[in-house]
């Protein structure tokens, strides 16, 4: 059988005691490796499960899904996912494909970021659709995250922004030159993030169109920043779009919310993680 296992969003210990049995008794066990990271290496959790893991980055899922799968029919072989094997990016691929080779399967939930999000006080029922901002570069800055935004402040809902992850990416010029060298991690920033929005924001008042597409976003805009949501050291910051270019929020992975239309109790909540009070006075 093909297991699906999530590992929670902290460390080796947030997996749940279902998934550690089945980790246990899976003679491969693959952690996938590109889209989340907890706060602990690949060998902590071989420490905790008493398993070797085999690392799965995007090439391998993608492209080798069949290595994966191989003799998934006669042994147990899971697939271990930061969070929930559901939650921030699908696997429904592997899935379909195990389904068509006659595979059975088994998913082990835990929690994800898209509910874990309740921490900072905000009503998971107030959420609109979730968006993913990436890293610009000098000549791609791509803004439809921001339209997705604007729509839901126009209905009041708020809008849980995941950030961008670069894991095993490469040059173009190593690509180019097939050359198999890749960059060193990134991971984006609330303070990247907010600059971003904000550049969007001021090119929309240039081309005077603030009123119709901007979603009534600016710099005063309620905001959360939100860092190693479930981990001991989480951290949490709410203010306006402007303060989050500079809330001191720690090493990754960040998250960040743009708030719809505030519920007292949200604010009260928000009011205890303030970079400045005075925003929710009104």
């Amino acid at each position: 059988m093909l297991y699906l296992i999530g590992l929670g969003l902290g460390d080796a210990k947030d997996i749940t005691v279902k998934g550690l049995e089945i980790v246990k008794q899976c003679s491969r066990v693959y952690l996938e490796a590109y889209t989340s990271i907890l706060t602990v290496g690949k060998e902590a959790l071989e420490e905790f499960y008493g398993k070797e893991l085999i690392l799965a980055d995007r090439e391998i899922v993608e492209q080798e899904a069949d290595t994966i799968l191989k003799d998934a029919h006669l042994c147990d072989v899971a697939f271990l996912v930061v969070g929930d094997p559901f939650g921030a990016t699908t696997h429904s691929d592997l899935v379909l494909r195990a389904v068509k080779l006659g595979i059975p399967y088994r998913v082990i939930h835990n929690a994800s970021i898209m509910n874990a999000v309740g921490c900072c006080g905000l009503q998971l029922y107030n959420f609109g659709e979730t968006v993913s901002i990436v890293f610009w570069t000098d000549t791609w800055k791509p803004e439809s995250f921001f339209d997705k935004i604007a729509k839901n402040r126009r209905n009041g809902m708020h809008t849980l922004c995941l950030l961008d992850i670069k894991v095993k990416e490469q040059s173009l010029e190593n690509l180019m030159r097939g050359k198999k060298i890749y960059e060193p991690p990134r991971y984006m920033t609330v303070n990247e993030a907010a600059e971003q929005l904000l550049a969007v924001v001021q090119n929309r008042r240039v081309k005077a169109e603030e009123s119709e597409v901007s979603g009534n976003i600016t710099e005063d805009t309620v905001c959360v920043g939100l860092a190693r949501v479930g981990a001991a050291d989480q951290k949490i910051a709410a203010g306006t779009l402007l303060e989050m270019t500079t809330a001191e929020l720690g090493g990754p992975l960040h998250s960040m919310i743009i708030t719809g239309t505030l519920h007292p109790l949200e604010i009260d909540m928000l009011k205890l993680f303030a970079v400045n009070t005075s925003i929710f006075e009104h």
